[in-house]
C-alpha cells in the first residue's frame, strides 16, 4: 500500500477537494513544487495555475487555482485559494476570449488603459488553459 497524506483544496466559496493523495504538484512563486508524504513543514504562496493530485489508485485529478497559499503540516496539505475549480469546469472558450481581450487592451494604448489589470487577466486566462492542458495529458 502506498504512503498517502490528506489534502484539502478550499476556495473562498467552498471546499473543492478533501481526500487522501500520494502527490501534490502546484506552482509556487519560485516554481513548481511537489509534495509527498513526509515532506517538511512549508508555507508558500501560489501563482495562478494548475494543481495536480495523484490519487492512491494512481489516477490524477487536476484543479485550477487563481493563486493563494499552500501549507504543509505533518501528513496534511492545505491549499487556500480565492478561486479554485476542477480543471474540467474551466470554460476554454471564455479563457481564450479573455486572452484576446487582454491582448487587445494592451495593444490599444490610446483608450483608457490599465496595464496591470490587462496583464492580470492575461495571466489568469493562460493559467486556466495550462490547467486544461494538464487535464488532457
Amino acid at each position: 500500500m502506498a504512503m498517502t497524506m490528506h489534502c484539502d483544496i478550499v476556495s473562498a466559496e467552498q471546499k473543492i477537494f478533501a481526500g487522501l493523495v500520494e502527490l501534490v504538484v502546484a506552482t509556487g512563486t519560485l516554481g513548481d513544487l511537489g509534495v509527498t508524504p513526509g515532506h517538511a513543514p512549508l508555507l508558500t504562496a501560489l501563482i495562478p495555475g494548475p494543481v495536480r493530485l495523484v490519487m492512491r489508485d494512481g489516477s490524477e485529478q487536476v484543479f485550477y487555482v487563481s493563486g493563494g497559499f499552500l501549507e504543509v503540516q505533518s501528513d496534511i496539505v492545505s491549499i487556500l485559494a480565492d478561486t479554485a475549480l476542477r480543471a474540467d469546469d474551466v470554460n476554454e472558450a471564455a479563457a481564450l476570449q479573455a486572452i484576446q481581450d487582454a491582448n487587445d487592451a494592451i495593444a490599444n494604448k490610446d483608450a483608457e488603459f490599465e496595464y496591470s489589470r490587462a496583464a492580470a487577466q492575461l495571466a489568469e486566462a493562460v493559467a486556466q488553459l495550462r490547467a486544461l492542458k494538464q487535464l488532457r495529458k
